[in-house]
């Protein structure tokens, strides 16, 4: 081998050497921006998660106390009966004479409550 073509060569493998170490350094950077969004997003996932579980157990609390609300027809009812009228099957629409309760009235506005 002449001194020419092994001085090529090694220019050759030099320039070779340097692209090949652009290409790792480029892809040691992507890397090192992957890891730390993917440690911002666990992090930003465990929040969000640790917020879920409050609502849901704020949620189950509300649940807990709250008795669930009549729909507008039983509240319509309800009103009806409080101003002194029936509102059953049986005596719907009469007086209640001294505004005395109505076993049937009760269970038409309050009974199978879902």
């Amino acid at each position: 081998m002449d001194k020419r073509t092994l001085y090529d060569s090694f220019t050759k493998l030099e320039l070779d050497t340097d692209a090949t170490l652009h290409q790792i350094t480029a892809l040691k950077k992507g890397v090192e921006e992957l890891v730390e969004e993917n440690a911002v997003l666990q992090i930003e996932n465990q929040h969000l998660r640790d917020r879920l579980d409050d609502i849901e157990k704020q949620k189950r609390i509300d649940e807990e106390v709250v008795e669930p609300e009549m729909t507008k027809s039983r509240m319509n009812l309800e009103k009806l009966y409080e101003d002194g009228f029936h509102v059953c099957n049986v005596f719907y629409g009469s007086r209640r004479v001294g505004d005395e309760p109505c076993a049937f009235c009760l269970d038409v506005i309050y009974g199978e409550r879902r």
